[in-house]
């Protein structure tokens, strides 16, 4: 890996072709596994990803030692573990069968389905919003987690990143990863100079060449900013971060949305009423430093070099202020 990021995976948006370039970038690409359609396309899908990164990593010229920094980084498959899943064991069954390095669990946390993945030597993250569900999460055997933090793009939490971090750092030392509103190289080094192990980044990866997304959806996320974000639960029954402007498109006040109801989420079916992600599109907070639609390897490199230069900067304040001290 060349930067502490997880591209994370977003419903429509995460295909092959994006996670094979995020890898090969340098950075852990991801995918929802409801993404692929219909379920047997799956199978196609991990096949896919494990052949082209192994040809990749094939081609890079020997070197003694190995830079492993210059390899694809692993991948990982996000599961989604809430009762309306009704693919959820024919989806674990392939990750077990291809040995998905990284699996990441959404909406619920079981035990069964963690015990799966490390039996091949697989390692879990669980999506969490608060520090109760962080501790259910890892009392359930996961490895590590993601603290979803106000501004996330998708189903968001409500807490600032610096409490959350906080106070699941308070107890767990094991794998913390950070999202919430980060699509610059010094959100990475925030999100690492507040306790997290990596950066989770989604918005900013849906205005890349790769992203199965719409040309429109792109532009939505270079021309908007944070003030064009909403936080609802009337399109899946969790809250989440939406474009105001796609919310219009489909004749919907984004000002005056209804509550729904969070017993009707169905995250198995794309067809019927309006929809997340289909017809109203999801970003995060951190839109605003998104100026252009660009490749994934041009992001990380712009994501890399913002990251260096912010180390830099603050290894210069540390010396400056231990010489200010020695005065």
């Amino acid at each position: 890996m060349v930067l502490p990021v997880i591209g994370a995976p977003m419903f429509i948006v995460s295909t092959p072709a994006m996670v094979i370039a995020q890898c090969k970038a340098g950075v852990i690409g991801s995918f929802p596994s409801l993404n692929a359609r219909p379920a047997q396309e799956l199978e196609n899908w991990l096949q896919r990803i494990h052949d082209e990164l192994a040809t990749y990593d094939a081609s890079l010229p020997k070197v003694d030692p190995p830079d492993n920094r210059a390899r694809s980084a692993p991948f990982a498959v996000n599961l989604i573990v809430h009762k309306s899943n009704d693919r959820l064991a024919h989806d674990l069954d392939l990750c077990v069968r291809y040995r998905v390095p990284m699996v990441i669990t959404s909406l619920g946390a079981r035990e069964d389905v963690n015990q799966a993945v490390h039996a091949y030597g697989g390692i879990v993250l669980h999506d969490v919003i608060n520090d109760m569900f962080a501790h259910k999460a890892v009392d359930k055997g996961a490895d590590g987690l993601i603290a979803v933090a106000a501004g996330a793009g998708g189903h968001a939490g409500t807490f600032s990143p610096f409490a959350l971090v906080e106070e699941i750092r308070e107890w767990f030392s094991g794998p913390l990863v950070l999202s919430g509103a980060i699509a610059t190289g010094r959100g990475v080094a925030a999100a690492r100079a507040l306790g997290a192990d990596l950066a989770y980044i989604g918005s900013a990866f849906i205005a890349t060449r790769e992203a199965n997304a719409p040309e429109a959806y792109k532009q939505m996320i270079v021309d908007f900013n944070a003030a064009e974000i909403v936080y609802s639960s009337y399109f899946t029954g969790v809250h989440g971060n939406y474009l105001k402007p796609s919310i219009r498109n489909v004749g919907l006040d984004p000002e005056n949305l209804p509550q729904a109801d969070p017993t009707k989420m169905d995250f198995a079916k794309a067809d019927g009423k309006v929809k997340a992600w289909r017809d109203v599109w999801s970003a995060g907070q951190g839109i605003g430093a998104v100026k252009a639609v660009v490749s994934v390897a041009e992001l990380v490199s712009r994501l890399k070099a913002e990251y260096e230069v912010a180390l830099e900067k603050l290894t210069s304040s540390q010396a400056k202020v231990a010489a200010r001290n020695l005065v």
